[in-house]
């Protein structure tokens, strides 16, 4: 089974239930626009051109015929000058985007507008490290998944995906509510000693 494959299948049986439910592996959408709105992503890529091969548009759950649900939904053949891959949805929609090298792959990544969280998958520890360098984008992940939310690393993008001056989370966080003080001493060997009035990088 080939990487796309695995995303479809992985895509038609995401768990959606209610967000209580340990069993849910994602819970309703915050609210019945937003709803609309991913939904009418998910009709305007189709409207685009993209090939939508999992569709969870419609999902009703016994007993929640009410709520905010939309299944997954992946796209396959997107393109840059669609919508669906220039703007930010907020839902669960994957887009495959088909390149044929790496660097084309990273100038798709750096030229785009937004720049919250990126991963790449590899074997390949050079590509690791080049895409770590290179890739203008506020979380990356390295055989992982973007690495949020994790108390320890902050969360929050470059470019438009920026929200604020500071990150949410971790050392940016706490920096946020707090005062820096600088404090550089040096303890001369002994009462008697004299002052000196130049820092000791400068003899």
């Amino acid at each position: 089974m080939n990487l796309y494959q695995d995303y479809q299948k992985k895509a038609e049986a995401l768990k959606v239930g209610p967000g209580m439910d340990k069993a849910s592996e994602m819970g309703p959408l915050v609210t019945k626009e937003h709803l609309e709105k991913v939904t009418s992503y998910v009709d305007l890529g189709v409207k685009e051109g993209a090939k939508l091969v999992v569709d969870g548009r419609g999902l009703k759950l016994q007993g929640y015929e009410n709520g905010f649900y939309i299944g997954g939904c992946l796209f396959d053949h997107v393109n840059k000058d669609m919508r669906i891959y220039k703007e930010e949805i907020f839902g669960p929609v994957l887009s495959v985007v088909r390149v044929k090298t790496f660097e084309e792959a990273a100038k798709l990544i750096n030229d785009h507008e937004y720049g919250n969280g990126v991963s790449i998958y590899t074997r390949d520890g050079d590509a690791g490290r080049t895409f770590a360098s290179k890739i203008q984008v506020g979380m990356v992940g390295i055989n992982v998944p973007i690495p949020v939310p994790m108390a320890f690393h902050s969360f929050g993008g470059w470019k438009r995906s920026l929200f604020g001056d500071s990150g949410m989370h971790g050392m940016e966080g706490i920096k946020f509510y707090t005062k820096l003080k600088t404090v550089t001493s040096r303890w001369p060997s002994g009462v008697r000693s004299n002052a000196e009035f130049v820092m000791p990088t400068m003899k």
